[in-house]
C-alpha cells in the first residue's frame, strides 16, 4: 500500500480505510519490517487510532488466519508502534467503584511500585562486594508486592474475558492471557533471581538485573498501556451494567491488587437479586446466628485482630478492630501469605505452616515489643470435624494495658485504659 500526501486527509477520516492501513502495517511488522519505520509512518498518516477500531483490526487477523500465537509473539511490537497514539476521545466515563474504575486505580498503583523497584535496580550499578544481599532483600520484598498482579489477571481473566466473548470479542483477550502468562513467568523468575541473594556476586547481580529483572518489571507498563487504552474502553462500550454487576459481586472471590477501593458501586435499576443466607438474613451456627451486620460489627468490637488464612495458604479474611497493631486492608485478600512477610521471616511463617498442617503442632506463639507496646501473637490450626486442616487463624492482642494490672477489682468502674 503506498500512500501520499494527497489520499493521507482520506484515510484519517475514513474508518474503514484507517482500518485497512493499520491492518497492513501490522503484517508489515509481522513480515519483518523494521519497526521504527512502521512506527514513523503511522505517526505520520494516522496520529490517532480509535480504540475500537485496534481491537477490531486484531480480531480481523486472527480471524483471517494470522495465529495467536504470532500476535502474541508480536504483541510488544505493536505496543510501541501504538503507544500514545491510541484516540480515546470517545470513551465512555467511568463511576467511581465501577470495576473499570477498580483496575485503573490498581494500574496506578502498579506504576508506583514499578518505579519504586526501577529507583532500587538503578542502585545495582554502583554496588560493591557484600552489598548484594542487603539490596536484594529489599528487592524480593518489591517483587513479592509486584507478584500481587496476578489477582489483578485473574479478575480479567475469569470475570471480564468470558463477557466479551459474549459479545463474540475473542481474538484480543486470548492474545492478552497469553501475555499474563509470560509477565507472570517473569516475575517468579525475578524471585527467585533475588531470594537467592547469598550466592551472587556483584557482577551477576548487574548480569541478572538486565536479563531477569528489568525485562520483568517492563511486562507491567505494556499490559497497563493496553488496558488503560484499548482493553478497559472498549469493555466499557461493550459490556451492559448487569454485566458490570455480576463481575462486581465476584470481585472479592480474587481479591484486589495494591489497591482497596474507597467507593461502593451499584448500578441504578439493577435486577440481579441480593444473597439471602436464611429468612432472617443472617448466618446460622451450630451455637446460635448472627445476621451480616452484627457480625460485621463483632469483628470490629473485639479488642484483637484476626487473620484467617485457608488451606491453601491464601489470605481469606481479616478483622478491623478498634486498636490496629498491624495494618490490613482488602489488598493483601486472595494473596499468599508468605508475601505478607518480609523475605527474612519467610521460613518462620513456612515453619509454622508445615507443623500446623502435619498436626505436628497446633498453635505457634511470639510476643513482641513495638513501639512500647507488648504485642502478643498467636497462631493456630483451625481443623474440622474429622482433624482435616483447614486453614491457620493468626491472633493478635495489645497486652500493654492487661500487664500493668495488680490486685483485684470486683466493682463497676469504667475507668479507660
Amino acid at each position: 500500500m503506498v500512500v501520499n500526501k494527497k489520499n493521507m486527509s482520506e484515510i484519517i477520516n475514513n474508518s474503514q480505510k484507517r482500518k485497512e492501513l493499520l491492518k497492513h502495517m501490522i503484517l508489515q511488522l509481522h513480515q519483518g519490517e523494521a519497526p521504527d519505520l512502521v512506527r514513523k509512518r503511522l505517526v505520520e498518516l494516522l496520529r490517532n487510532i480509535p480504540y475500537d477500531e485496534v481491537v477490531e483490526v486484531e480480531q480481523e487477523l486472527i480471524t483471517e488466519g494470522l495465529s495467536e500465537e504470532e500476535v502474541l509473539k508480536f504483541c510488544d511490537i505493536h505496543t510501541m508502534v501504538l503507544d500514545g497514539h491510541i484516540d480515546q476521545s470517545g470513551a465512555k466515563p467511568v463511576p467511581p467503584g465501577h470495576p473499570v474504575d477498580t483496575f485503573k486505580k490498581e494500574n496506578r498503583e502498579l506504576e508506583k511500585l514499578v518505579d519504586a523497584i526501577e529507583q532500587l535496580l538503578g542502585q545495582v550499578s554502583t554496588l560493591e562486594e557484600g552489598q548484594v544481599k542487603e539490596l536484594f532483600l529489599k528487592l524480593h520484598a518489591r517483587f513479592n508486592e509486584l507478584m500481587d498482579v496476578d489477582k489483578h489477571y485473574k479478575r480479567k481473566e475469569y470475570l471480564l474475558f468470558p463477557f466479551l466473548e459474549k459479545y463474540e470479542i475473542t481474538g484480543p483477550p486470548k492474545v492478552m492471557w497469553g501475555k499474563h502468562d509470560e509477565t507472570r513467568e517473569k516475575l517468579k523468575a525475578a524471585i527467585e533471581v533475588v531470594s537467592a541473594s547469598g550466592s551472587i556476586s556483584v557482577e551477576e547481580a548487574k548480569t541478572v538485573t538486565e536479563m531477569v529483572l528489568y525485562p520483568a518489571i517492563r511486562a507491567i507498563p505494556d499490559m497497563i498501556m493496553k488496558e488503560d487504552e484499548i482493553l478497559l474502553p472498549i469493555c466499557m462500550d461493550k459490556l451492559t451494567d448487569d454485566d458490570w454487576y455480576a463481575i462486581y459481586q465476584q470481585t472479592m472471590e480474587f481479591g484486589y491488587c495494591l489497591y482497596d477501593p474507597l467507593d461502593d458501586w451499584k448500578p441504578e435499576g439493577i435486577t440481579t437479586s441480593e444473597v439471602i443466607y436464611n429468612t432472617k438474613n443472617s448466618i446460622q451456627l451450630t451455637t446460635g446466628s448472627f445476621s451480616i451486620g452484627e457480625m460485621e460489627s463483632l469483628f470490629k468490637t473485639l479488642p484483637i485482630e484476626i487473620t484467617f488464612v485457608d488451606k491453601d495458604d491464601k489470605v481469606k479474611f481479616f478483622s478491623l478492630g478498634p486498636d490496629r497493631v498491624f495494618t490490613r486492608n482488602r489488598a493483601i485478600l486472595g494473596r499468599d501469605v508468605r508475601n505478607c512477610h518480609p523475605p527474612s521471616s519467610v521460613h518462620v511463617v513456612d515453619q509454622i505452616l508445615s507443623d500446623l498442617k502435619s498436626g505436628k503442632e497446633n498453635s505457634a506463639a511470639f510476643w513482641i515489643t513495638m513501639k512500647g507496646r507488648f504485642i502478643y501473637i498467636e497462631y493456630f490450626a483451625m481443623r474440622g470435624k474429622e482433624g482435616e486442616y483447614l486453614g491457620t487463624i493468626e491472633y493478635t492482642q495489645d497486652l500493654t494495658h492487661l500487664r500493668k494490672l495488680e490486685g483485684e477489682q470486683r466493682l463497676l468502674s469504667y475507668t479507660k485504659k
